[in-house]
């Protein structure tokens, strides 16, 4: 769907998050965390790029002609059982034009709007490097534009491979950008991934992370936190096995149901039934409570297509669902990080601080 460029570009910058109150979190690095001081109640993905880039940056979304391995044949059929026919991105300039004039019209119009100068190129929908290696190549050479300082890439995790990560490597330091793969996960919990259709389970993105960090680049996870098969311990482990890889950012989604999908046929036939708003809010904010407090936030919400769409946000607004994880994080005085306790051998810990006890 061909869009004016305001939408296009605008979708990846409006949903940066923002935090409310102050709180300082001290943490005894022996203990396996890290010592800081939190301005916020969690990491904030527009803050973070300020500090990195020194100003405001804007994210611009490429579409390509790709597809998803798990749409045709190869991994599987049908693509994941809650993505439409237009995937993810349903704002994006049309896949036919070139990424040379979809990041160019973008960023004229943002340029002149808000006077910026520094943009991140963002291959947004399906899997950006399921395609030949060579195409590949082409399509991220015309991203290596002079106000681009940042190649953002979302993909699966069965499609990172060592020579796409190497030409990558190349391409940051020819060309002094910095670059940063989405990998898209959803949950950890293997059942839930079979029964999404995926077409992956954990041991391929355990191997994408890995293969990501010797190549020096940084790791954005997509999660999706009301999945119908997934409970508030799945939600903890996602944040557990986040933070134990070293993944340096998330972006959370809330689930939404679209009518041309098996999941939408599943919803209509009442095969399940979707949290409360509530709920999320709950999951965000345990997510969150249990992840390592360096990790960036991305997003903690996401929003759908009106036209076709059955369920999304509850018929709230994204933003006041955002306003209420704040403000119940600030009613708690809780924050990113409070229950980050349990790697570098928190068993180990617990007998030495008992071993304390009788001595004292």
């Amino acid at each position: 769907m061909k869009v004016h460029p305001k939408r296009g570009a605008l979708f990846c910058t409006v949903m940066d998050c923002g935090a409310v109150g102050k709180e300082k979190i001290r943490i005894d690095e022996e203990q396996g965390v890290m010592s800081m001081e939190r301005t916020f109640r969690y990491r904030v993905y527009s803050q973070y790029l300020k500090e990195r880039y020194e100003e405001k940056v804007y994210k611009i979304p490429i579409q390509l002609p790709v597809t998803c391995p798990n749409r045709d044949g190869r991994m599987g059929l049908g693509g994941c059982i809650f993505c439409g026919e237009e995937g993810a991105g349903f704002e994006n300039l049309s896949a036919l034009m070139p990424v040379s004039e979809q990041l160019q019209t973008n960023i004229q119009y943002i340029r002149k709007k808000y006077k910026a100068s520094k943009f991140i190129a963002y291959f947004q929908n399906f899997t950006n490097t399921y395609l030949p290696l060579e195409k590949f190549k082409a399509h991220i050479l015309q991203a290596c534009h002079e106000d681009v300082v940042e190649i953002a890439i979302s993909t699966r995790p069965d499609c990172i491979r060592d020579d796409y990560l190497a030409f990558l490597k190349e391409i940051k330091e020819r060309h002094h950008l910095n670059i940063s793969i989405e990998l898209g996960l959803q949950t950890v919990n293997y059942h839930t991934l079979k029964k999404i259709n995926r077409g992956h389970t954990l041991a391929e993105f355990v191997d994408a992370v890995l293969r990501n960090k010797k190549y020096g680049f940084e790791t954005c996870v997509h999660l999706i936190l009301n999945l119908p098969w997934d409970d508030r311990d799945d939600v903890i482990e996602d944040a557990k096995m986040i933070s134990a890889l070293g993944i340096e950012q998330v972006k959370l989604h809330s689930l939404y149901i679209r009518k041309d999908t098996m999941m939408g046929r599943m919803y209509e036939n009442k095969e399940f039934e979707m949290t409360s708003m509530e709920e999320y809010v709950e999951r965000v904010i345990l997510f969150l409570e249990y992840l390592h407090p360096e990790i960036v936030i991305q997003r903690l919400i996401g929003r759908a297509p009106e036209e076709n769409t059955l369920f999304c946000n509850w018929n709230i607004s994204w933003w006041k669902i955002k306003d209420q994880i704040d403000a119940w994080m600030l009613e708690r005085d809780t924050y990113q990080g409070r229950k980050f306790d349990y790697l570098n051998g928190k068993a180990l810990r617990k007998l030495q601080q008992l071993s304390c006890s009788f001595m004292e």
